[in-house]
This record gives structure tokens, C-alpha cells and sequence, in this order.
């Protein structure tokens, strides 16, 4: 196996903490840093050291901004009363791509998972019922991931939030477009026959 330079082990180490990156594709990230020129080098220090100093979590739904309210906060033009929850930041993204949702968002920062330790608690629930109780809410769309964990966390969060009285919908899944039936597992057949609808 290979030796290097102990600055070139500690840049690997580090790019190995990401996610979705091995001891391969960190090797190559590193090696690509280290042939960079210096400008890029410290380019790229100074953007993760601007991401860790100005990023931060919306007041209101926990999504990442650099001012006090998020862009779908502070927004005059969103729909305030309809709230998508989500698990992930990363998930506005997919649902923004649709051009068809004008509300805004609540995002929880991961999933009930019992099995790593992760309870509602451990979650931003409390304030999405702080939001849901001050009566400015018409309905919140459960969005969370069509997982067990995600079907955990839309079931809990529909018991806590019907007694605030408001709609709780979630998100219809099924059979995504392009693919063929055949290849549909029992629960994606069994959500798409469930969330039919009339035409």
C-alpha cells in the first residue's frame, strides 16, 4: 500500500468523512486539490469556511440560510398557510423543480429512526406545532421519504398534528413515470393503487 505525506493522510481522512465518498474517490479529490493552483486551493478553504461562519437555520422552518428568514419565509408572494415537511434541505429542491408548489416549508433535519437512536425528539417537531397552534395554517403536506423511517415520522406527525385541528395530507406515492409495472415491488403497487385518483 502506498505511503504518503502526512498533510496528503489527514486531507483523505477528511474527505472520507462525506458522504458517499470512499477511500478511492477521496484519493482522487486529494490528489486534484494538491495539482490545483494556490488560488483554487484556497478558493475552496474559504468557501467551507464562509459555509460554516454564515450559513444557519431559518427561525421559523429550519431551512439553511445566510440571513434571519429563508427566502420562503420572508416571502410575500408564498402561499404562508400551506406547509410542506420535509426531511432534508435538499429535499426543497426536488419539490421546487415542479414549479408547482407555492407554499413554504418545515424541515426536520432527518427521520424518526428508533433503530439509530433517532426519536421525535431528536427532530424539529416543537416548533412546527408552534406554528400550527398560532392558527395561520390551513394545511401541512407530510412529504417525508416513502421509507419506514419516513412513514414513521409522517404517521407521528399526523397524531400530533390533527389535534391542532388543520388538514394533514401526504404526498401520493406509486409507480414513478417511465417505468414499467412488472418491476414495481408490493409497496410501491400497493401506494399507487391506494393514492388513485379519478379521471
Amino acid at each position: 500500500m502506498s505511503k504518503f505525506a502526512e498533510p496528503m493522510v489527514r486531507l483523505i481522512d477528511e474527505l472520507k468523512k462525506l458522504p458517499g465518498i470512499g477511500s478511492k474517490t477521496a484519493q482522487r479529490l486529494a490528489f486534484h486539490i494538491l495539482r490545483s493552483s494556490d488560488d483554487d486551493a484556497e478558493a475552496l478553504a474559504a468557501a467551507v469556511r464562509d459555509v460554516k461562519a454564515s450559513l444557519r437555520l431559518c427561525t421559523i422552518c429550519n431551512n439553511i440560510t445566510d440571513v434571519d428568514l429563508c427566502v420562503y419565509c420572508s416571502s410575500a408572494t408564498r402561499n404562508q398557510r400551506l406547509i410542506c415537511v420535509v426531511e432534508e434541505p435538499t429535499n426543497i429542491a426536488a419539490i421546487e423543480k415542479t414549479k408547482h408548489f407555492n407554499g413554504v416549508y418545515h424541515v426536520l433535519h432527518g427521520s424518526i429512526s428508533p433503530l439509530h437512536g433517532v426519536g421525535p425528539e431528536q427532530l424539529r417537531i416543537s416548533n412546527l406545532i408552534r406554528r400550527v397552534e398560532g392558527g395561520q395554517v390551513d394545511e401541512v403536506i407530510l412529504a417525508t421519504n416513502p421509507t419506514v423511517e419516513g412513514e414513521a415520522t409522517a404517521t407521528y406527525l399526523s397524531g400530533q398534528l390533527r389535534r391542532a385541528g388543520l388538514k394533514v395530507t401526504r404526498i401520493a406515492m406509486g409507480i414513478p413515470v417511465g417505468s414499467d409495472i412488472e418491476y414495481a415491488d408490493e409497496i410501491t403497487m400497493l401506494k399507487s393503487i391506494e393514492g388513485r385518483r379519478e379521471l
